[in-house]
């Protein structure tokens, strides 16, 4: 799958035909520059890394530095492997936001906003107790029993409880590709309706984020 690596820059609005307003939001999706190209023979794969946003030598280990000075590039914050692409490439070649066209759907992936640790009713959605009766009078947001005691005597795996909420990778499917501002690298998103049609997986590209908080 052909991608690009890019991060939010923020979210706008934008009207369509029928007059109605689309959240919609904005990404900088390059400039991204080919450090290596994999191959079969060598690799035991095809694939093309692609490196974004340039790093400060200091804070780059010995190894990766040698990784860069053997394609020749400087130092990238995020490197990332995508297949696929339609013309061939070589190293140094610089990929930009014109991989996209408007109308054409992408998947994104990206790390989520962190909300730090939460309870049941914010995290998976618990109702809660809902009523001041019938005895109760603290219970409003809690779990409720985890297992039984004597059998078997312990919690199962998956049982839903309070912890940490977000700042996990979360990919979103089927975002359509409203705008391409080709001279800052800028491409729009909007999110399709429940009802509109799935797209065939060979018309989708795709979009990884380097920068968390960006779902």
């Amino acid at each position: 799958m052909a991608g690009l690596i890019g991060k939010k820059i923020g979210m706008t609005s934008l009207y369509d035909d029928k007059g109605n307003n689309l959240a919609c939001t904005v990404i900088q999706a390059g400039p991204c520059v080919v450090t290596q190209i994999k191959n079969l023979e060598k690799d035991g794969y095809n694939a093309v890394q692609i490196g974004f946003d340039d790093k400060k030598e200091r804070l780059v280990t010995k190894s990766e530095l040698g990784h860069f000075k053997n394609s020749k590039q400087p130092p990238k914050s995020k490197l990332m492997e995508f297949s696929n692409y339609e013309k061939e490439l070589n190293v140094g070649d610089t990929l930009l936001a014109d991989l996209f066209v408007e109308g054409e759907y992408v998947d994104v992936t990206g790390v989520s906003k962190g909300k730090g640790f939460q309870g049941v009713v914010k995290r998976h959605g618990f109702a809660g107790v809902g009523q001041a009766t019938h005895g109760q009078h603290n219970r409003l947001r809690a779990p409720g029993s985890i297992g039984a005691a004597s059998y078997p005597a312990r919690v199962f795996k998956g049982m839903k409880m309070a912890g940490q909420t977000g700042n996990e990778n979360v990919t979103v499917q089927n975002l359509k590709v409203v705008k391409v501002i080709t001279e800052k690298n800028l491409i729009v998103l909007i999110s399709l309706k429940p009802t509109a049609a799935p797209m065939s997986p060979a018309s989708i590209k795709s979009i990884a984020f380097c920068l968390s908080a960006c779902i």
